[in-house]
């Protein structure tokens, strides 16, 4: 059998950099797992935090410390990727293991499109639909699936003049009213959100929002139950078991979701067959209406007063580690980590190998 060379691509100039490293670190294990390990050969390509390209030894470093690497660049130096590396035509199949801006939102997938090689997830369109939540949101009306009310913020509105600010802030307490949540539209994993729940902390969540995004997103404030469902295919995806995050904290921010034991997991989720059956439909028909590819886990509400699920996003490329809930859903399912990995390239050659 011929060993198939996976170029592992990891790191990225996101805020997410070393969740990245942790959903690499986990991926590269399962690539030698099993019956993986005869199948595929790992070449680990890094991406420092200034946007330098690195293979070779030290991003094997990286991917046994777990630590990202000190930045280190003399004047001058190339950070393209182009013609750097003596291995980088040797790849057959790319696995992008970024998360968040300059990763996930559709740039790296358009340079890899370039390279004419299949990659793992979704392409250049599904990626920055999936990134940005504004865009997002429209293509989810536009298939008919229910949201929360929103407002679509640019910083210009925000960062104005004296007359236009405080008009947008009557536009938001008249149409969303209180609590709502403050989002920069480009960011993952609840990077720069903030919960207002009165006109002075709503005027200190878009100025903080602004300053991550020139696109913002305010959402009216529900109380739900926070549901996940894990998606995997091309143009047939099958839907995963549902699972449950509860918490403690005020909302699912940064620090609850990557602070070990502040946030709970539940799967399954413990709701009616209804309502996961809705969930998992609801679920492929985001997948489809973004045009992903190979994966994706959608997120929702479930307001049990009321019966009503509402979509809340989707995210193309969830965290990956043996811990992270887009796994443990196929795993109650009956896929492996191993198996999962396998899978998701065996996706990628499938749509590499589709005209259009």
């Amino acid at each position: 059998m011929t060993t198939m060379r996976i170029g592992l691509l990891f790191g990225g100039r996101s805020g997410e950099h070393e969740v990245s490293i942790s959903s690499a670190r986990a991926i590269a294990r399962a690539l030698a797992a099993d019956e993986n390990a005869s199948k595929y050969e790992v070449l680990p390509f890094y991406i420092q935090k200034n946007g330098r390209w690195l293979s070779g030894t030290l991003p094997q470093q990286v991917l046994a410390s777990g630590k990202p690497l000190e930045i280190e660049q003399e004047p001058g130096q190339n950070d393209s990727p182009a013609g750097q590396f003596p291995n980088f035509n040797a790849v057959d199949v790319w696995f992008p293991v970024l998360h968040g801006p300059n990763g996930e939102d559709g740039t790296v997938q358009g340079l890899l499109k370039l390279m004419q090689l299949p990659f793992v997830g979704s392409g250049v369109l599904g990626s920055a639909l999936g990134m940005d939540k504004i865009a997002m949101k429209m293509a989810f009306a536009q298939a008919g699936l229910p949201q929360v009310k929103y407002i679509a913020v640019n910083r210009s509105e925000i960062w104005s003049n004296p007359c236009v600010f405080p008009k947008l802030c009557d536009k938001i307490e008249a149409d969303l009213g209180y609590p709502c949540f403050v989002k920069p539209a480009n960011l993952g994993s609840s990077v720069g959100i903030s919960k207002a729940r009165s006109r002075a902390e709503l005027e200190a969540a878009l100025d903080s929002a602004a300053s991550y995004d020139r696109r913002i997103i305010v959402e009216a404030g529900v109380v739900a139950r926070e549901l996940e469902c894990a998606v995997l295919g091309n143009d047939n995806p099958q839907a995963s078991t549902v699972g449950e995050i509860s918490f403690q904290s005020d909302f699912y921010d940064y620090e609850t979701k990557y602070t070990q034991g502040q946030a709970d997991c539940s799967i399954p989720a413990k709701v009616s067959s209804a309502i996961v059956s809705q969930i998992q439909e609801m679920a492929v028909q985001a997948f489809l209406a973004i045009d992903a590819a190979g994966l994706a886990r959608v997120d929702f509400f479930y307001i049990e007063s009321t019966g009503e699920v509402l979509i809340n996003e989707i995210n193309t490329f969830p965290g990956f580690t043996a811990t992270s809930m887009y796994p443990q859903m196929w795993a109650a399912d009956g896929i492996s980590f191993p198996e999962l990995v396998d899978r998701l390239i065996q996706l990628a050659l499938e749509r590499h190998g589709e005209k259009g």
